[in-house]
């Protein structure tokens, strides 16, 4: 009995193994990623990820965060509407000053928001997202 019961565990650890490993190393996704500031002379960054296909935003710039010293970012949790991108390159939102990061996606000189966050938005193969620091008093 203690010999079948060691299989089924061994068995079925083997199986969370593979599909950890099926997951982690499926197609990749590549994105690039821009970093822009409208309320300062800051010299546009751009950088290079990748992410799993059906994989979400904040996975790639974490990917970019681990790679790239020059990349970092915070985000906020908030229990209503999930993670919020606090801050990109030491560069925060302040409600007081009414700056925030926009989340848009560049195709062909044209720009949209994205309708999700970092935490739920899919990219599409070579899409290009560009975090925008702006000003939603901004006229």
């Amino acid at each position: 009995m203690a010999l079948r019961t060691a299989l089924l565990l061994s068995a079925g650890f083997l199986l969370l193994l593979t599909q950890r490993a099926l997951t982690e190393t499926g197609p990749a996704t590549p994105i690039r990623l821009s970093v822009e500031n409208d309320l300062s002379n800051m010299t546009p960054e751009t950088y290079s990820s990748s992410v799993v296909e059906g994989g979400v935003l904040l996975s790639a710039m974490r990917s970019l965060q681990e790679t790239h010293q020059d990349f970092k970012f915070t985000v906020k949790e908030d229990p209503n509407f999930g993670l919020f991108l606090e801050s990109v390159n030491g560069v925060a939102g302040n409600e007081h000053e009414q700056t925030y990061w926009e989340l848009l996606s560049e195709s062909s000189g044209e720009y949209r928001r994205l309708d999700v966050g970092i935490g739920c938005y899919v990219p599409e193969p070579n899409e290009h997202i560009i975090l925008r620091f702006t000003s939603w008093g901004k006229h």
